[in-house]
């Protein structure tokens, strides 16, 4: 076993926040590795040390692994937790860890490169007869080869980067005329993001249902799945709302599913947290791809099983995470997250910046909140704009709908616009409710920017006497009320 006395975060925002919290109650010291921007955050503020690693480019900061392995080395870390995106399915980063003496807190290089690489993972996949999509996974990356492939397998096709996700480096091809221009932004784009060009070809399901499998290998490599995950809601390919169960699975899809997750990461003998992703449509599913580390939405599953599964991470890798011979996990409930984002739902989604002023979550039974920014920091637009996960629980499903939407209207965010309003939108449509939404449901009922509501004459009326006042003083505003100043500070009364 491998005591764990100090841990440095290679990453920001609210996953940080999310590891400190383990970190803390594990008794485990803490160390953020953050870009100079990131000094007004949460994460900042809550650990122990904070080393600056570069500037706010991800390229000299979050994605440089000897300014994180360097910066790690500085603050005394045994050990480096990755959150998600950036170097976290990196194998390189992996071996930089271990040679510099760290411990790594996820899989193995090894284990990584055979599943976390989606063109390894798919020709390791069909070697074990697991159902795969169409595509060319091959290592030629010319991009005429790549075009004539895609046109081979016929339009629509999807051009997909191999050493990450989240939607980062992914394409859609309708057609031969912008083939070729959206092949080189993928591979830009997967430079940019994961500091890998390589890209692959996937035949695109139109009527697909996104479920992902979390599952975990512990300290032995003994793998066991904990349920899925329902994430069909998607924009651009990102994720905006999560749900834990799926509400389209039958016990035998679910157990065909998740045996089929932990075969194909059991043999490559994983160790802590992964995601298997898989389509399903009419009844058939296909293998995704695997994600070498903790999802954005971990949240809803810990729910609905009663797990910590930042804490299992890290204790595997210490050695100290073992499953017992015949433990079994049984869900309860239901749980449903959604991302809140920093954008504008009425301008299409675009990005809002600016110093945040007060914010108040409505806290309750069933109610969790992770924020990695408070009032007074700054949204920048070096980032993912996301601000906090607001996950819920019930006991089913609709209830779960309608405490989502109670809180989601209860939240206050002053200072940028957020996507409350687009999240209540999707939250309460028929196809949600029903749970009948595929990964085309943005695109078929919000393809436009939401419409503002229009106020009516008397409600415009009183805007514009509320506008003429607003620059006027205090004192002149109460007396043209009929109001003056009480004996008690800060206090009016009407005569």
């Amino acid at each position: 076993m491998k005591k764990i006395k100090r841990l440095a975060i290679s990453n920001r925002g609210e996953v940080a926040v999310r590891i400190i919290h383990a970190c803390h109650e594990l008794g485990i010291e803490t160390v953020l590795l953050h870009s100079d921007v990131d000094k007004n955050s949460r994460a900042f503020r809550m650990v122990d040390k904070a080393i600056c690693i570069g500037p706010a480019s991800t390229i000299d900061s979050y994605l440089n692994i000897e300014a994180n392995i360097q910066g790690a080395l500085a603050a005394g870390a045994d050990a480096i937790h990755p959150g998600f995106g950036f170097l976290s399915e990196n194998y390189k980063f992996v071996e930089a860890v271990e040679k510099a003496g760290m411990i790594f807190i996820g899989p193995s290089a090894k284990a990584m490169k055979a599943v976390g690489d989606k063109v390894n993972c798919k020709a390791h996949a069909e070697r074990l007869g697991l159902p795969l999509i169409p595509g060319y996974q091959g290592h030629n990356q010319s991009v005429d080869f790549l075009l004539e492939e895609a046109e081979r397998m016929t339009f629509p096709i999807l051009v997909k980067a191999a050493a990450g996700g989240g939607g980062r480096g992914m394409k859609l091809l309708t057609s031969r005329s912008d083939a070729k221009e959206l092949i080189e932004s993928a591979q830009r784009e997967a430079q940019a993001a994961f500091g890998n060009p390589t890209v692959f070809l996937e035949k695109y399901l139109d009527r697909a249902k996104h479920i992902e499998f979390q599952v975990f290998g512990d300290s032995t490599g003994n793998v066991k799945h904990f349920f899925e995950r329902e994430c069909s809601v998607q924009r651009r390919h990102q994720k905006i709302v999560e749900e834990a169960l799926s509400p389209s699975l039958t016990d035998e899809l679910r157990r065909k599913m998740g045996e089929a997750a932990c075969l194909l990461t059991q043999s490559v003998g994983y160790q802590g947290a992964a995601t298997v992703e898989f389509l399903l449509q009419d009844n058939q599913f296909y293998l995704l791809e695997v994600n070498t580390r903790l999802q954005v939405e971990h949240p809803v599953t810990e729910m609905v099983l009663g797990v910590d599964l930042v804490k299992a991470q890290i204790l595997t890798a210490s050695g100290n995470f073992v499953f017992s011979p015949h433990q079994v996990f049984y869900p309860h409930g239901h749980s449903i997250e959604c991302r809140v984002y920093a954008e504008d739902p009425f301008q299409g989604g675009i990005p809002s910046t600016g110093l945040l002023g007060k914010i108040e979550w409505p806290e309750g039974p069933g109610r969790r909140f992770e924020y990695g920014f408070e009032a007074g920091d700054v949204i920048t637009s070096y980032y993912d704009p996301m601000i906090a996960k607001i996950i819920v629980w019930d006991e089913t499903r609709l209830r779960a709908i309608e405490k989502m939407s109670r809180v989601l209207k209860d939240s206050i965010i002053f200072g940028v616009k957020t996507n409350i309003p687009y999240l209540l939108e999707i939250i309460n449509h028929p196809e949600f409710v029903k749970g009948t939404m595929t990964t085309r449901f943005i695109e078929k009922f919000f393809a436009e920017p939401l419409k503002e509501l229009k106020t009516n004459e008397a409600e415009q009326a009183l805007l514009n006497e509320l506008s003429k006042i607003k620059s006027k003083p205090t004192s002149v505003v109460f007396s043209e009320l009929g109001m003056i100043e009480s004996p008690f500070v800060g206090a009016w009364r009407t005569e």
